[in-house]
């Protein structure tokens, strides 16, 4: 294992087998690119082999951070050396930058293939940090790459490179979820776009209710929508999206996620500024709950669901059959807002801009339809959100909060 500096070089030496071993040494100018030269030799005599297990190949030669690490805008590693250490299978590398960088990372294992090589790792690019979240599912060595670029630059170059020794192997199912970015939390794309001030700034969140909230400051200009995934879904009855209430105030965006079951998700944010049609990628989370929850689904929402719009009661878009509702949503620019289930019900507007009244559910397989009109000269409703009618008590349907 040899790690290089700016002034000096170490090399250690692990021999296979009892016996007499040389040692070549070849070196060159950092800047140059002649052939390496011949400088030096050792002789080693083993006495005892160590009967290790063998080392992941390195085919950057170099542990550690490499000799230009500043140059490449690292400052310095939260590791020391180049052997890292994961009592629990866990492992968490922090680089200080002096300038924002983009990193991406590889890790190699003998019993990884590169499907499941992603999903041990989770990278975070903050303005003067970048951070690798790793899990280790296997017992034994590791070799963890790092490779990084400006943000304006066109190439990603190796700056670092780790071995890791697992102790206590992760489960398979504690993995990450698939199709993670290079931006996972918040920092240098979600300020990009406007975000700020993140309710949750680091990339997991682990919850034992089963639920989370996420929100952001936004410019009035963007707007913000949401996805959430699961590498193998078991028992939910909608889709994940379902699942994701993302809800505009004036000043801020916040997305409520609540789970159907076990396991770990990943939510996505894109946004869209007023100049543009299409929502580009903002960053990713990890959600991780393993306490069996099982929360009803959110209602079904459509595109006149904006900036303002805010459902008050009830949280859960799964209503229990015949029984009365107490509805009360907020929705700006409102002309009329009236709910249409078994029969069609106006609600009342508020002093505090609240559209509010009780409604019957009605039979199951009802669909349970929040709609308004937008003009005082238009007959036409606008459906906003749609509710489901379901058979159970209330405790199995569960409550959002």
């Amino acid at each position: 294992m040899m790690s290089v500096s700016e002034n000096n070089m170490t090399i250690k030496v692990t021999p296979p087998t009892k016996g007499l071993f040389e040692l070549m040494i070849f070196a060159r100018h950092a800047d140059s690119q002649d052939p390496y030269k011949w400088v030096c030799s050792y002789q080693i005599q083993c006495l005892e082999p160590h009967n290790g297990e063998k080392l992941p190949e390195n085919p950057f030669h170099f542990w550690g951070l490499h000799q230009k690490a500043r140059d490449f805008g690292i400052k310095e590693s939260s590791h020391k050396g180049e052997l890292l250490v994961a009592p629990q299978g866990t492992l968490l590398l922090t680089l200080q930058t002096s300038r924002p960088l983009l990193a991406t990372y590889e890790l190699v294992n003998k019993d990884l293939d590169a499907a499941l090589s992603k999903k041990c790792l989770a990278a975070q690019a903050e303005e003067e940090k970048l951070s690798c979240h790793v899990l280790c599912p296997s017992q034994g060595y590791y070799w963890l790459s790092v490779f990084v670029k400006d943000l304006g630059g066109s190439t990603f170059r190796n700056a670092a490179n780790f071995l890791i020794r697992c102790l206590r192997p992760i489960n398979q199912n504690e993995l990450f979820p698939s199709g993670l970015s290079m931006h996972c939390g918040s920092g240098i794309s979600s300020s990009g776009h406007g975000l700020s001030n993140p309710s949750h700034s680091a990339p997991i969140i682990t919850t034992k209710l089963g639920k989370c909230n996420i929100t952001f400051h936004i410019p009035t200009n963007v707007e913000v929508t949401a996805s959430l995934s699961k590498d193998k879904v078991i028992s939910a009855k909608y889709p994940l999206d379902r699942y994701v209430l993302v809800t505009h105030l004036r000043t801020k965006v916040s997305v409520c996620v609540v789970l159907p079951e076990s396991g770990v998700y990943k939510v996505g944010l894109f946004g869209r500024s007023k100049d543009n049609k299409d929502f580009v990628h903002i960053c990713d989370y990890v959600i991780r709950c393993f306490s069996d929850p099982s929360w009803p689904p959110f209602p079904r929402v459509y595109g006149l669901w904006r900036r303002g719009c805010v459902l008050l009661e009830p949280r859960t878009g799964v209503l229990q059959e015949q029984s009365w509702v107490r509805f009360r949503v907020k929705v700006p620019q409102a002309y009329q807002a009236v709910v249409l289930g078994q029969e069609k019900t106006v609600l009342q507007r508020t002093p505090n801009v609240v559209w509010e009244g009780d409604v019957f559910t009605g039979a199951v397989g009802t669909q349970v339809k929040l709609a308004a009109k937008f003009s005082q000269h238009c007959s036409s409703l606008e459906v906003i959100l749609v509710f489901e009618v379901e058979g159970g008590s209330p405790a199995s349907l569960g409550c959002s909060g």
